[in-house]
């Protein structure tokens, strides 16, 4: 291990708890022992994942969190007993690693729940809402402090919380904490005056309007949360641990709207620093033996959930600075390196490392780390395109699949991540010659499973070097971890001595001798037929480092048009952007965390959008467009980009045994990529 990690591996505690090391695996939704979308009950899935990484040297484990009552049928989870002497014999077998596990509790997600259009009807008609309720009691999942606006869809408000049903929630969390403790787990967190759920909207005044003892004055205001560690500690007794999930500054400046890094001149209407200093101590005070901290709401919600256009230890600074004003131990996540990590511990800025998709990527990190094997981490890219995916925008609320709303946690870059029944890597009993067409990172994937299982791999590609347009995608500055993951998959394909036939295009499938053919050569952009096309340049010519004017357009305001304009903005450039659709990056699959910041930050920027508008014609000197009125206008600019996605671009020809991966057999994302390989590669 490379000695600037050292202050990683240093016990510490938390109360009387004593942790083998600072590193923390945070809470993600969907990883929760108790289950998620679904009646509470001893989850084996998410107990096998969770011991898994605490094999591998993790010293806090924190599941994903706990409702306190279901979200679907409205159970309490303190009810039940039998699924708490699973988790005791779970308990005993996961000491054993050494970790130390605190289970996360929440009192809900209130106007941040992620309503979908069935959920909105529930909600707005009150004969549908009624026959729902067995199901899912909406009145109740989104009921919050006070009557606010739900962050997903419009026309919906919560309703405010009785006094008699905050009562209930203090006596689940005590009760609930009292079972927890019994069958052996080491503490327990709260969730959360943090990321604007239930607790965090009783804490702050722009979502908190009530008169009674649970409003209006700071005290009032942050009364629930106290009440609710006051009761676990009444009932469990003061040596029991119990941490609190904290978001040190809200950086929201109105309902759906949040302020992006850099953004400095504008009203925060959440928790500033200021209050933050008095919430932190009056939290302590109250018996928080812990602060597991970050930044953000869910009208903020990139701080929270950094998407990979956000800074490197974007809440390190905020978070280092509450830590001042407290005794207890301070945790800080949000895409923390472990280098700036371990420095900021060595130097008592922190006490804890805080990371969390990481561990759904690779649950071996923290060993490759001690074992100074770093090049073999496989990075998070921060994609968020498996374990969060709920997405909106302008006119929808939530518009998630329900699979994967009910599947939350599993990794882009690793199916069996939270699917270990249905992904596996088994040894084959017939090995096979397989040739992949195509080195991108579908092409990679396939060979590296398809070795792992036994089989004799050769990839050909057209080019000198593996990685396929995925290399394009990499390119904007802030594409880091894309690019490492490259990196990753180039070094593996070495390790595994695989042959690859560089500068080989394959033109005829009839080419290939071999026992099984997988066609892995990607897509290929859309050109439209508009007049003076001749003018423009692709997406992909730009990535690939073609050279553009001061001044761009930007045909296309989907996932990467506006990664293009960010990546603009950030080399000094003046993009604009066309856009025929009523919003930017108006699709599903994209997490509202990516999708937010880049919105808000062209805002910040003053990139003009122009929405609802249709490109007519190219010029040398510019595009003419209509607008939804059908105005005809020209806009100026030096280079015309055109981004109006791709199509399957598979090998052309006939041959037995022959299979697609990747976007050859359907555009998507990593995701897709990744595990429509898998899917073709445990079957050969």
């Amino acid at each position: 291990m490379k000695q600037e990690y050292e202050p990683l591996f240093t016990p510490w505690k938390i109360g009387n708890v004593e942790i083998k090391n600072r590193i923390v695996m945070c809470s993600m939704g969907g990883t929760s022992i108790f289950g998620w979308m679904e009646p509470n009950h001893f989850d084996k899935e998410a107990a096998n994942f969770l011991l898994e990484r605490a094999k591998n040297n993790v010293g806090l484990i924190l599941p994903g969190i706990a409702p306190i009552r279901d979200t679907m049928g409205g159970k309490w989870l303190y009810q039940n007993k039998g699924k708490f002497k699973q988790l005791k014999e779970y308990m005993d077998e996961f000491h054993k690693t050494g970790a130390k596990l605190f289970i996360q509790l929440t009192a809900g997600m209130g106007r941040s729940m992620a309503v979908n259009d069935l959920m909105v009807k529930m909600m707005k008609n009150k004969v549908f809402g009624t026959l729902g309720k067995p199901i899912f009691n909406m009145d109740y999942l989104c009921a919050s402090a006070s009557a606010t606006p739900n962050r997903w869809a419009d026309g919906v408000y919560s309703r405010p919380f009785t006094k008699e049903e905050i009562h209930q929630i203090v006596d689940a969390f005590a009760k609930t904490a009292k079972l927890c403790m019994d069958a052996g787990v080491d503490g327990i967190e709260v969730h959360a005056v943090h990321e604007g759920y239930t607790l965090d909207q009783f804490t702050m005044k722009y979502t908190n309007q009530r008169t009674d003892e649970y409003g209006g004055s700071f005290e009032n205001r942050y009364r629930f949360p106290v009440e609710i560690v006051q009761a676990i500690k009444k009932t469990c007794g003061e040596d029991y641990p119990v941490s609190l999930r904290y978001s040190v500054i809200s950086k929201t400046k109105d309902f759906r709207k949040g302020a992006v890094p850099g953004e400095t001149d504008y009203i925060e209407v959440g928790r500033d620093l200021e209050e933050s200093e008095k919430a932190a101590k009056f939290l302590q005070d109250a018996g928080y033996d812990m602060l597991n901290c970050d930044n953000g709401t869910y009208d903020a919600w990139y701080w929270a959930h950094p998407p990979a256009y956000m800074p490197e230890n974007c809440n390190l600074a905020d978070v280092s600075h509450i830590k001042e004003f407290v005794d207890i131990p301070v945790v800080c996540a949000g895409k923390m390196s472990p280098a700036v990590g371990a420095e900021a511990i060595k130097e008592g800025k922190l006490d804890g490392l805080g990371v969390a998709r990481q561990f759904l990527t690779d649950p071996a990190w923290v060993t490759k780390l001690i074992e100074d094997r770093e090049e073999d981490i496989k990075p998070c890219i921060h994609c968020h395109n498996a374990c969060f995916t709920m997405a909106r925008y302008e006119g929808t609320p939530n518009i998630q699949d329900l699979t994967d709303a009910i599947h939350m946690a599993r990794c882009a870059l690793n199916p069996r991540t939270m699917q270990s029944k249905k992904y596996k890597l088994e040894k084959t009993s017939s090995p096979k010659h397989i040739a992949i067409v195509g080195g991108g990172i579908g092409g990679m994937e396939s060979a590296l499973v398809l070795t792992e299982r036994g089989h004799k791999v050769t990839i050909y590609e057209k080019s000198d070097c593996l990685g396929g347009v995925f290399i394009q995608a990499a390119a904007p500055v802030y594409k880091e971890r894309d690019r490492a993951l490259i990196e990753w998959y180039r070094r593996e394909i070495a390790k595994h001595a695989i042959e690859v036939r560089f500068n080989t295009e394959i033109k005829d499938i009839q080419e290939i001798k071999a026992d099984e053919i997988i066609i892995a050569t990607g897509s290929a952009p859309n050109r439209p037929p508009i007049k003076g096309i001749e003018y423009s340049i692709e997406a992909t010519e730009y990535l690939s480092g073609k050279e553009v004017g001061d001044n761009v357009i930007i045909v296309g305001g989907g996932l990467t048009g506006c990664e293009i304009a960010y990546d603009l903005i950030l080399k000094g450039k003046k993009p604009q952007i066309v856009e025929m659709k009523n919003d930017l990056i108006a699709v599903k699959g994209v997490c509202l965390a990516n999708s937010s910041f880049l919105r808000e930050m062209l805002a910040f920027k003053k990139t003009p959008v122009y929405l609802n508008t249709t490109l007519v014609e190219i010029k040398e000197d510019g595009v003419t467009v209509k607008d939804k009125e059908g105005k005809v206008f020209d806009l100026k600019g030096d280079t015309v980009i055109v981004s109006v996605g791709y199509k399957p671009a598979p090998l052309t020809g006939t041959a037995k045994h022959v299979h697609l991966v990747g976007d050859a057999n359907g555009v998507g994302n990593l995701r897709t990529v990744i595990w429509r390989a898998w899917d073709i590669c445990m079957k050969l």
